[in-house]
Order: C-alpha cells, then sequence, then structure tokens
C-alpha cells in the first residue's frame, strides 16, 4: 500500500471548498499527490477499495455515515490503512474513540498546512501524528471513571427536555433507576445538577445532540 517515493491520499469531507484547499496544498508537494475526493461515508469506503491510498484525511461528520464508522469499516477490510482524522472537533471522547478505532492521527482543521504535511509523512511513515494540543486534552480526563450506556442514554433524553418520569418511560426502566443514573453521571462528570452535567457531555463528545 505504501510507497517511499509517493504518497496517494484519498480526503474524505463533504465541503467542496475545504476538499479543494486540500488538494492545492497536497499536489504541491513534491511527495504527495490527491488521488481521490469523497464526500460521503458511503462514497469513502468505495473509494478506498478502488483506489486503495497511502494515507486517508478522514472527518469526523459526513451526511450518511459517521466518520468513525467509516473508518472501522475501511480498517476491518485493511488493517493496514493508514488514516488521519482531520475534523473540527477536539472533544476528548471523539479523539479517543477516533484513535481506539485505528486512527493514526487526530488533527483539527485549524492547523497550519506545514503541520497537516508533516503529519501525512509522518503516518506514512508508519508513526502516529497527535499534536501537543489533542494530547493535553486527552490528559485532562486521564483516568476518569467512563459513563455506562445507560448513562449516556439517560443524559441523551434530559439533553432533549424529558423529564425523569418520560425517559424511565422511554428506556423501559424504574424513575428510580433513571435517578440514580443521573446521580452517577453527575459525580463522574463531576457537575452540580443534570444541566450541567448534559452541557459538560456534550462539551467533551460523551453525548451528540
Amino acid at each position: 500500500m505504501t510507497n517511499a517515493a509517493h504518497i496517494r491520499i484519498l480526503s474524505v469531507d463533504d465541503h467542496p471548498l475545504f476538499r479543494e484547499g486540500i488538494g492545492a496544498i497536497l499536489n504541491c508537494q513534491p511527495d504527495m499527490s490527491l488521488v481521490g475526493v469523497a464526500c460521503k461515508g458511503t462514497e469513502a469506503i468505495e473509494a478506498f477499495r478502488a483506489l486503495q491510498p497511502d494515507v486517508t484525511l478522514m472527518d469526523l461528520r459526513l451526511p450518511d455515515l459517521n466518520g468513525l464508522e467509516v473508518l472501522l469499516t475501511i480498517r476491518s477490510e485493511f488493517p493496514e490503512a493508514r488514516i488521519i482524522v482531520l475534523t473540527t472537533f477536539e472533544r476528548d471522547a471523539e479523539i479517543q474513540r477516533a484513535l481506539k478505532a485505528g486512527a493514526q492521527g487526530y488533527l483539527l482543521k485549524s492547523i497550519p498546512a506545514k503541520q497537516m504535511i508533516e503529519a501525512i509523512r509522518q503516518v506514512h511513515a508508519g508513526g502516529k501524528s497527535v499534536p501537543t494540543e489533542i494530547a493535553a486534552s486527552l490528559t485532562e480526563h486521564f483516568g476518569d471513571e467512563a459513563l455506562s450506556r445507560r448513562e449516556i442514554d439517560v443524559l441523551c433524553h434530559v439533553a432533549a427536555g424529558n423529564r425523569n418520569r418520560d425517559i424511565a418511560e422511554k428506556l423501559y426502566i424504574a424513575e428510580k433507576t433513571v435517578k440514580i443514573s443521573l446521580k452517577h453521571a453527575m459525580a463522574k462528570l463531576r457537575a452540580s445538577d443534570r444541566t450541567g452535567a448534559v452541557a459538560i457531555a456534550i462539551r467533551r463528545g460523551l453525548i451528540q445532540l
């Protein structure tokens, strides 16, 4: 899949202007070329199968599939696939999920072009690329107790404006269980109330609206 002389890159992003900018930057490099683009997750999977690029730049927010789903699908078929997440989201939960799913890099779209180019070369050479600010975000919550699936579900319903009684009915659990789950989630997130817990969970990417 890799070639020491030239790095073939696939860009996955649903913003045409951003894709064009990426293409202009990459095609100016003597050792790189943009060999394909995709604006949807399904297109990205098909493009990867057809092109088998050396490095893929993957956004997390796509019109059809989540970028993590695309990453996992590609990596399940091509375990050696080298994928860099390139996104606007710096929430620690999403960073952790991406790296756990097999991403070799996690970059923010706000980074200078030079840093992106260096990251591509680093990942192509078999390394990883996680900028200092991203690593700091992970370190901040290192060792925090993870929310359970039920606690996340309850918080999602709280975020949607549902009362405890409504949440209990929707999740087919007792109202007491909803209260206990909320209490545990608040403690893990170090929030003083349910509104604060929802705000922290959204900021960290633990739940999405």
